[in-house]
Formats: structure tokens, C-alpha cells, sequence
């Protein structure tokens, strides 16, 4: 367990630099222009979702290089094959952001949001091309027991964008943005790059595509996209449906959901962990050994901020909303929030742990039962009990995924010298 909370330490780390650094953005934005915070909205509409398939599909990586861990320049070819494929999904999500204009202005954005968006998605475009050009480096960096260097490409990138955001934006407006957001995706991607190479030991180079093992890597990693994208969308339905209640419960489920992402950072960064273990356990009891130790520890860390929000949930609200009828509905809201966060840690854990056993395929498809309920729910529950139903029904279907997954990790896990043996099922 210990082992597990010290490899989780620096990439929930991670993510709460990079977070830091979008709140930087947003901060400055929203000061220097209204129109130019709402372009702003319209593109990172398509660039989280696209980010995260991306983001998703490079998790898929680590049972493929986990067991080279102790002979770490032996998994150099898998490091090739990924490339390869990251750069396929980069593309096809820098292709999706260069579409925005086109997007905004045929779903009725107003001509000046449109007008006010300028070159911002070529940019981040760029970015995020570069970024998929590091091969998934920090997956590899956690399955090779390295996730204490994760933290650096991380803290590069957040700390550029803040800074870069805060000296360019006064002057080039949203342009300042994209510049930023580039040049930091570039300098990261060169520190990710060199912590790479010295972890393997050996240079990395670009061999000929390898059909086969690319296929092999894509079979676990696109489901995992996958996953991500519908999750993402089923949110975005929930939000729209939770936008047709009243403009208080709309705002107090923005601060709610806002706080779920600040929740699950510790569940994720275990999940994550826990993947090279589950991938390097040599039999069925030491597979569900490392995944029952790392649900322990999400929800053990969900239950900490949890007690927090209970305790200093007034204070906390105070940050995210100056309306005191705002902040007394999602007070109210908090506890149900908070069992929904605790469900979704429990079955992110299985679901990665799926992913650690190459079967992301299973993990997909009870996403689209237990989220496709959801999704069919939403707008019905909304009109009937409002927000309050939207998050029992959240929480529900958490509940039912963490059924879905578990059991589907327990089957899975039960013949785990064949998972080794094949590559996917």
C-alpha cells in the first residue's frame, strides 16, 4: 500500500499543476474580456474531450511496457509502436479543434464569440499534436515505476501557460492564449522527451510502423478513449439537462461539478498507479490483491476530501460563488455529490484495473450500459426532480458501474497467466 500511495503522490501532483494552470487561463480571460472568455469556452469544448481521448488512448500503454520494468530498454520497439498510434489520435483531434469555426458558427455561437476565437484553435491545434508526439511518456514513466518524474513535464507546462498567459494575454487577447499554450506544449514535451530517454536508458529513434503490435495497442487503448469520450458526453447531456431547471441550480451544479473534478484527481492518480501492478502480478490473487489495495486507497481519499467539504463546505463555496442562494443549494446538494464522487472513484479503479489486464474493451462496454442509461435518463429526471434528481441519478449509475466493472475485474482476473499470454482478448 505504501509503495502504491508513493507512486500516486506525484501524478495527483500533476494534475492539480496542470489544473492550476487552466485556472490561470480562465482568471484571465474572464478579466480582460467577456466575448474573449466565452470564444475561449467554445474551443476547449472540443479541445477537452479531444485532449482526454487523446490522454485516454496513451493510458492504454502501460500493461504493454509494465513488465519491462526491470529490463526498461527492452520496451523501446512498444515505445516506437506508440508513437505511431498517438500521433494518429493527435491528428484526429488537432483535425476536430481546426473544424471549431465551422462548428460554433452552424450550432448558432454569435458572429462575435466566432469572430473573437481568431487562430486560437491552430494553435492549440499544435499543441496538441506535439503533445501526442511524446508516445505517452508519462504512462510509460508510471509503468516503468518512474512516476515520481511525471511530475516535471507537468510543472513545465502549468507553471509556462500561467505565465506566459498572464504576460501575453493584455496585449494579444485570446492569440496570447494559443501562443502560450503552445510554447508550453513544446517545452514540456522536450523535458517529457529527455526524462524518456533516461529512464530507458538507451535513445528511442523511429522505427518502420510494426502493423501487427500497433494493432495489438490499439485494441486496449481505443476503447479507453472511448470510455472518455462517453463520459464526456453523457456530462456535457447531464449539464444541459441540469441548464433546464432554473439559473440558481444551474450555477450550484457548476460548482458542484467543478468540485467533483477536484475530488476524483486522487482516485485517478491510484488508478493510474496501480496499473503496473496489476500488470506485473504474476497470478490471480496478487491481481486482485493490487486492485483491492488500490480501491481502498481512492475511496480512502475521497472519504479525507470529503470530511473537508462536510466540515469547511461554506468556506470552500465562498471561492466558487458570490450568491449566497448559489452557494446554499449546492451546500445542500454536497453530501449526494460526494457519495456520486465515491462511486466514481470505486469504479475507476476497476475499470483501470480492466485496462491493466488488456480488457479496456469490457471496461467500454459497461461504460455504454451504465452511462447509457444515464444519458437516456437525464433530460426525464431533470424536468421531474430536478438537479437533486440529476445527481441521484448520477450517483446510481456510479453505483451500478462500480457492479459492472468489479465483476467484470473478479471474471477477468480469474485467469490471469492468459491474459499474459495473449496480447487482447
Amino acid at each position: 500500500m505504501i509503495a502504491l500511495l508513493r507512486a500516486a503522490a506525484p501524478i495527483c501532483l500533476a494534475m492539480i499543476v496542470g489544473m492550476i494552470g487552466t485556472l490561470v487561463v480562465t482568471s484571465v480571460l474572464g478579466k480582460h474580456d467577456t466575448v474573449t472568455l466565452a470564444a475561449f469556452a467554445v474551443v476547449t469544448a472540443v479541445l477537452n474531450p479531444a485532449s482526454a481521448a487523446v490522454q485516454g488512448a496513451l493510458r492504454g500503454l502501460g500493461p504493454f511496457v509494465a513488465p519491462y520494468r526491470d529490463d526498461p530498454g527492452a520496451a523501446v520497439p512498444i515505445v516506437r509502436d506508440a508513437r505511431w498510434l498517438s500521433m494518429a489520435a493527435g491528428t484526429a483531434g488537432a483535425l476536430a479543434l481546426l473544424c471549431v469555426p465551422l462548428l460554433a458558427s452552424l450550432t448558432g455561437v454569435p458572429g462575435e464569440v466566432v469572430r473573437e476565437i481568431g487562430p486560437l484553435p491552430y494553435f492549440l491545434a499544435v499543441y496538441l499534436l506535439v503533445f501526442a508526439s511524446t508516445g505517452g511518456a508519462s504512462t510509460i514513466l508510471v509503468a516503468l515505476g518512474r512516476s515520481g518524474n511525471v511530475l516535471w513535464p507537468t510543472l513545465v507546462f502549468g507553471s509556462g501557460l500561467g505565465g506566459l498567459t498572464v504576460l501575453l494575454v493584455p496585449s494579444l487577447g485570446i492569440t496570447g492564449v494559443g501562443i502560450a499554450w503552445a510554447v508550453s506544449g513544446i517545452v514540456s514535451a522536450v523535458v517529457a522527451a529527455i526524462t524518456l530517454r533516461r529512464a530507458l536508458g538507451r535513445p528511442i529513434g523511429q522505427g518502420k510502423p510494426r502493423i501487427r503490435e500497433i494493432a495489438n495497442l490499439a485494441k486496449v487503448s481505443i476503447p479507453l478513449a472511448g470510455t472518455v469520450l462517453i463520459k464526456f458526453g453523457v456530462l456535457g447531456v447531464v449539464t444541459f439537462a441540469a441548464s433546464t431547471t432554473s439559473t440558481r441550480d444551474t450555477a450550484a451544479h457548476a460548482v458542484l461539478t467543478t468540485l467533483t473534478g477536484l475530488i476524483m484527481m486522487a482516485s485517478l492518480s491510484v488508478a493510474q498507479a496501480s496499473v503496473p501492478e496489476v500488470a506485473r502480478a504474476l497470478d490471480t490473487a496478487g491481481a486482485r490483491r493490487a486492485n483491492r489495495t488500490a480501491a481502498l486507497l481512492a475511496i480512502t481519499g475521497t472519504l479525507v476530501v470529503a470530511a473537508l467539504l462536510l466540515g469547511f463546505g461554506e468556506q470552500v463555496l465562498v471561492l466558487f460563488s458570490d450568491d449566497p442562494a448559489v452557494r446554499e443549494r449546492a451546500l445542500g446538494l454536497l453530501p449526494l455529490m460526494l457519495l456520486a464522487s465515491m462511486l466514481d472513484a470505486a469504479q475507476a479503479v476497476q475499470g483501470t484495473g480492466l485496462t491493466a489486464l488488456k480488457r479496456s474493451a469490457s471496461s467500454l462496454m459497461y461504460f455504454a450500459i451504465g452511462y447509457g442509461l444515464l444519458v437516456l435518463a437525464a433530460v426525464p429526471v431533470a424536468r421531474t426532480w430536478g438537479i437533486t434528481g440529476l445527481w441521484v441519478a448520477m450517483a446510481v449509475a456510479n453505483g451500478f458501474l462500480v457492479v459492472l466493472q468489479g465483476t467484470g475485474f473478479h471474471r477477468h482476473s480469474a485467469k490471469v497467466s492468459a491474459v499474459r499470454a495473449e496480447p487482447v482478448a
